[in-house]
């Protein structure tokens, strides 16, 4: 939930209003009618202009940090792991789970024809 007066970014426009996107914009107000599908009142500061917009068209600044600070952590995690052909980070860090280790409760190594074969797999998805 948005307050009034909180700095947001413009992420999307669903509408093709001509938003300009990655913009910063300021919520002035609310749009409380029930036949409108617009839920926000933006201003737009270096274009000087008002928008209405979906909520689904902006997003706090924070937030996009943060998804921004733990997309780069992942990646440079995987890259590391890469790098040091450390199978377990590999493996923690694109989320994949053994299947034999999951039925018998072991891990059994596997050749490392299987596991390339695998990596190439996810990356071609």
């Amino acid at each position: 939930m948005f307050k009034l007066g909180q700095r947001v970014i413009i992420v999307a426009d669903s509408y093709e209003q001509g938003l300009p996107l990655g913009e910063h914009a300021y919520i002035i107000g609310r749009d409380r009618n029930p036949d409108s599908v617009f839920q926000w009142i933006v201003r737009i500061p270096k274009i000087d202009k008002h928008f209405q917009i979906v909520e689904a068209d902006i997003a706090l600044e924070e937030t996009l940090l943060e998804q921004e600070a733990e997309r780069v952590q992942r990646e440079t995690l995987l890259d590391y792991a890469l790098a040091t052909r450390n199978e377990a980070l590999f493996r923690q860090v694109m989320g994949i789970q053994s299947d034999s280790a999951e039925e018998s409760g072991d891990s059994i190594k596997e050749s490392t024809e299987e596991f390339i074969r695998k990596v190439n797999i996810k990356a071609w998805i």
